[in-house]
């Protein structure tokens, strides 16, 4: 529970018919009777626009500066939240720190499995993280935390709140080029969450893929790394492979969720949990829509559409070749690349075709990702739909663009998830 009547890190005066809350939020629609308001400063707007809204809908109590019923009052609701979170945090036995170009959501998933830890739902923001660790961070169990950023500075301020005692860097890749610049840049910045903050000291581990960029610090995989799984077996019903003498088996898993699981067992050992126990928990992970989830049928549809990096797309290519039958990749644009984004776009479709059997591409750079390249997606819906047939096994990946209008999503190509739902339709309606 988050309780605004016990004593708060903050100055703050905390009207008298406030209430504790099992959640916090800083989306007015999420508030419910359970669900406190945080009034945060947006980029367009102030969240204290929303307060009204908020205890309409029953807030147990909302943070704002303005003098409203169930107010916990403070000068500055940004401020006071961190403050919070710090607290909070200091509370937790273990918080591992997930962040890299691509593999970041699965990786977490895994790790949480594993030391049967909390970790965070889908955004990885700064209110998110400190929202999670106010609402968890004294529950007595280890915290996962993704910690994703697309501009310079953000992880210092990030690894400032979280102050990881396990940092890790899952791979390297060109991704939000258009704030951090270069790769040497992404490296430097996402290096961050490596070193410790005020002298505390931070295990630090990287992915196989990453350990080249970071000489030195203790990596995770497969083959040449620090903590390796033995005799990696990918298929298409999963993956299996031994770590430290303990079988694992990932069902419908590719080589990334392998990985994610050989650092979910690292840090396993490390803490003291009983492998065989952890390696059960792994198997039955079930990683968020659009991260490589496989949907068997009689056509596969493999959907990966939530983002997508060069790194990212590459590593779901490589996933898709292992499989029998016809493969069909379907590629959208991937944002935030900078001034060599059509150059990054060429190197990803000129990968797919030697992954691919026949490749589509959609929207901007679509001749680029694909043989078959559409403006929309409704005219590659179209043509996608005309073309499957039972065997086939589809790949649906592109950047989510979720700031987009949705006029601007079918344009461009992004939000594939439309794609995937359509395909699983069509599937459906064939059975």
């Amino acid at each position: 529970m988050v309780d605004p009547l016990l004593p708060l890190p903050f100055a703050a005066a905390v009207h008298p018919e406030a209430r504790p809350a099992r959640r916090l939020t800083w989306d007015s629609r999420e508030v419910s009777p359970e669900v406190a308001f945080v009034a945060l400063p947006g980029e367009s707007m102030h969240g204290n626009r929303f307060v009204e809204a908020a205890l309409a809908a029953g807030a147990p109590f909302v943070l704002t500066d303005l003098d409203v019923p169930r107010a916990v009052r403070v000068p500055d609701a940004h401020s006071a939240l961190l403050a919070w979170a710090r607290e909070q945090r200091a509370l937790s036995p273990l918080v591992v720190g997930v962040t890299g170009s691509a593999g970041k959501t699965t990786a977490k998933s895994f790790v949480a499995a594993a030391l049967d830890a909390h970790f965070m739902p889908v955004f990885n923001t700064m209110p998110a993280i400190a929202c999670f660790l106010i609402e968890l961070g004294a529950s007595g169990r280890p915290l996962v935390v993704e910690m994703g950023i697309d501009r310079l500075g953000e992880m210092a301020e990030l690894v400032d709140l979280v102050r990881p005692d396990v940092g890790v860097i899952t791979s390297i890749g060109p991704a939000h080029l258009e704030q951090l610049g270069s790769i040497e840049g992404i490296v430097r910045e996402k290096g961050v969450i490596l070193r410790g903050v005020d002298g505390q000291p931070v295990r630090a581990l990287v992915g196989a893929q990453a350990a080249a960029y970071y000489a030195g610090v203790d990596s995770y995989g497969f083959g040449d790394v620090t903590h390796a799984g033995e005799d990696l077996t990918v298929t298409p019903q999963g993956a299996s492979f031994r770590f430290a003498g303990v079988p694992v088996t990932l069902p419908l898993a590719a080589r990334v969720q392998a990985e994610a699981a050989v650092l979910a067992l690292t840090l396993a050992q490390q803490a003291g949990v009983p492998l065989p126990e952890a390696a059960a928990r792994l198997a039955a992970v079930s990683v968020p829509g659009g991260r490589y989830r496989v949907h068997p049928g009689r056509f596969t549809v493999i959907d990966d559409a939530y983002n997508a990096s060069p790194v990212a797309v590459r590593a779901a290519l490589d996933a898709l070749s292992g499989w029998q039958g016809r493969r069909i990749s379907v590629l959208g644009r991937m944002l935030e690349l900078g001034p060599t984004e059509q150059e990054l776009h060429a190197g990803v479709g000129a990968y797919a075709r030697t992954h691919a059997d026949l490749t589509f591409g959609v929207g901007a750079f679509a001749a680029e990702l694909g043989e078959r390249a559409f403006a929309s997606v409704p005219e590659l819906l179209d043509a996608l739909l005309a073309e499957v047939r039972e065997g086939d096994v589809l790949l649906v990946k592109a950047s989510r663009g979720i700031s987009w209008t949705p006029e601007k999503r079918a344009q461009e190509g992004v939000g594939l998830d439309v794609v995937v739902n359509a395909l699983l339709a069509a599937r459906d309606g064939l059975e």
